[in-house]
């Protein structure tokens, strides 16, 4: 399969399907669908990251050797939503290697600090740093405060819901 003139072929979620189908565990096909991710116009990079996110709920291994690029993409000014989204969603159900906590921590601060910032990106920001805050429990005070005034000023019911789950997660008792 030629994976950019595939990816460009169509867009909906069957064809995302198909192509993750496709790359499935083989390391090599991801390799290249992380290429086209990191260096690619914006409108294979958006849809390369929906693949990725679909292929990392089946292969989770096969993100450990590429997270550090991943990383360094969201620090990319003018990443499109949908990339930042669909990074956020792969990061938050993994394991996170220790020497990208700092770099990951600090790009989901900073999209839940943003009002402009899009709810599923916030939802996914929050999750993360609850998970990390079983380590960084320092940071416990800053994701409340956030999530508190998310709480106030949001009306969205997704963000409601999980900041509700993450106030509950990053509770005195729920960390000791």
């Amino acid at each position: 399969m030629k994976l950019r003139e595939e990816i460009l072929s169509a867009h909906s979620k069957e064809h995302s399907l198909y192509i993750a189908g496709w790359i499935g565990g083989d390391a090599a096909r991801f390799r290249q669908l992380m290429q086209l991710f990191l260096e690619d116009e914006y409108r294979v990079v958006q849809r390369s990251a929906w693949i990725i996110s679909l292929v990392a709920d089946k292969h989770p291994e096969l993100m450990v050797p590429h997270l550090p690029q991943m990383v360094a993409r969201m620090e990319t000014d003018g990443l499109p939503s949908a990339v930042k989204r669909n990074v956020l969603r792969v990061l938050q159900d993994i394991t996170l290697p220790p020497d990208l906590h700092g770099p990951i921590m600090n790009a989901c601060f900073q999209y839940l600090e943003d009002p402009k910032e899009m709810i599923a990106i916030k939802a996914f920001a929050m999750t993360i740093l609850s998970h990390l805050a079983v380590a960084y429990p320092d940071i416990k005070n800053e994701i409340r405060i956030l999530v508190e005034d998310l709480l106030e000023h949001e009306p969205s019911p997704g963000i409601r819901s999980r900041a509700k789950k993450v106030l509950k997660a990053i509770a005195p008792s729920a960390l000791s």
